[in-house]
């Protein structure tokens, strides 16, 4: 088994990616500052999992905790989710997105080189895509210039490992283009958690329902979609995990760089997941209409058949699963990993 450092590893991906490679059997190092994070996710990660992760409290950006990590643990691969990504924030300071997600990912491949360590699973994400891209979505399709800075991190970062791949055949990278994680794990035990008002529809959904927040804002409902809210492919968190996991075989196999979409491959409307909610959950959430939110596209899927392939990977839960599952979490953790 191999031994693998997870940058920011105590988020909501990071840390239920965590708990798949414990269960796997590999050695986890997690490297998080904990900007938009708890050391509590980590705490119930080895909980879960009965094994223990060591935690690095510290910014990718730091080479020289970098290099202590690398010194002291034999790091065979590394799997890269530290980062900023509300889109919206992303538009009022971009200098603090191009800093940690661009420069940190610079930060982390020196590190990884003067270590010795090319093995590289990078946490991307679906707005890389061109937006005049019509879904289902797949990897040989263009990527364009994305209509927030968000996005546009997440393309330089792709960018440069991949002239980084083609310039030194020592690298193995992974792609993943995330398309819309929800959902948490079967324990309740762990789920998203975000710090201030949240910027994705699921845990904004989750506090409205457990009385945390008034009502829940659907940002347009006028998209040329059936019923005029935008469509999304949710993806249960934990699927997304497991991709994790498939990807980091492959590359500890393979050289050079590749893409891959982890998405179900199947969209929902904002509206459906609301309904879906309540009748999985038996919860009303009250919502309201507002303006639609710049930068947001009608239609985003994937087509993630090159992960079925390539991976030996599939998703494995429903729309009602995520939904009951972060239903679960959310009501159980009312005010997520504080005051607990």
């Amino acid at each position: 088994m191999a031994n693998i450092l997870v940058t920011g590893g105590a988020g909501y991906i990071g840390s239920h990616t965590c708990v798949e490679l414990l269960n796997a059997g590999h050695d986890v190092v997690v490297l998080d500052n904990l900007s938009n994070s708890s050391e509590e996710s980590l705490k119930r990660v080895q909980i879960l999992t009965s094994k223990k992760l060591d935690f690095v409290e510290g910014d990718i950006l730091d080479q020289q905790i970098l290099d202590q990590i690398f010194a002291a643990h034999a790091i065979d691969a590394v799997i890269h989710f530290a980062g900023l990504k509300a889109v919206g924030e992303s538009q009022q300071i971009p200098l603090a997105y191009f800093d940690n997600n661009i420069a940190g990912t610079i930060s982390l491949a020196k590190a990884m080189e003067r270590a010795g360590v090319f093995r590289l699973v990078f946490s991307s994400s679906a707005t890389v895509y061109d937006e005049a891209n019509i879904s289902p979505l797949n990897e040989d399709m263009p990527t364009g210039m994305p209509s927030n800075n968000y996005g546009y991190t997440k393309l330089i970062a792709e960018q440069l490992l991949q002239k980084l791949a083609a310039a030194d055949a020592r690298w193995s990278i992974a792609l993943l283009r995330y398309f819309n994680p929800v959902g948490a794990h079967k324990s309740g035990c762990m789920g998203e958690d975000p710090q201030g008002i949240p910027n994705n529809l699921m845990p904004y959904v989750t506090q409205v329902a457990v009385g945390r927040r008034e009502k829940l804002a659907i940002f347009g409902n006028d998209y040329d979609t059936p019923d005029g809210t935008g469509v999304r492919d949710y993806i249960h968190v934990v699927d997304l995990a497991n991709a994790h996991l498939c990807a980091l075989n492959n590359r500890l196999e393979n050289t050079g760089c590749r893409a891959w979409n982890i998405g179900t491959g199947k969209g929902s409307s904002v509206l459906e997941v609301v309904k879906t909610f309540e009748q999985v959950n038996g919860i009303p959430v009250s919502y309201a209409f507002s303006p639609r939110r710049e930068g947001d596209v009608a239609t985003s899927f994937a087509d993630n058949a090159r992960a079925v392939a390539e991976l030996g990977w599939q998703p494995k839960y429903s729309l009602e699963d995520m939904l009951a599952d972060s239903w679960n979490w959310q009501k159980q953790n009312p005010n997520g990993y504080r005051n607990q």
